[in-house]
């Protein structure tokens, strides 16, 4: 079962997220922002995770370049989930790192198998 780290302000995306991704069986910790975010993804081994760009206190381009600048957390996919789609915050989201820039909306069934799809391209993973 795969570790996934979700960071979104948001309650109700957040319990979504959480409700969604524990129902296809996953392993899931939620937080409310990009510090705890990265202060998590320190604290334990993630497979996968999942960043809102806007968030207080860290945002999610800060929170990606703090993950992928540290040899612990390097290595760990990262997907963007962002109700803004213009091509320079995309680009922006990919340049920190991300695997993936996922639109708000989104159906919860495509965001399952982009978690899928990301987590089937990366070498096994020793999450425990």
């Amino acid at each position: 079962m795969a570790k996934i780290l979700i960071a979104e302000d948001d309650d109700d995306i957040r319990e979504l997220i959480e409700i969604t991704l524990t129902y296809h069986g996953f392993d899931v910790l939620s937080v409310a922002d990009g510090e705890a975010a990265v202060q998590a993804a320190q604290a334990n081994r993630f497979d996968l995770i999942l960043l809102d760009v806007r968030m207080p206190f860290m945002t999610g381009y800060e929170a990606c370049a703090q993950l992928k600048a540290n040899p612990v957390t390097r290595a760990t996919p990262v997907i963007f989930l962002s109700a803004k789609g213009q091509e320079d915050e995309i680009s922006a989201g990919l340049r920190a790192g991300a695997e993936r820039f996922i639109l708000k909306p989104f159906e919860p069934e495509k965001l399952v198998q982009e978690l899928h799809n990301v987590l089937a391209s990366q070498p096994k993973n020793t999450a425990t």
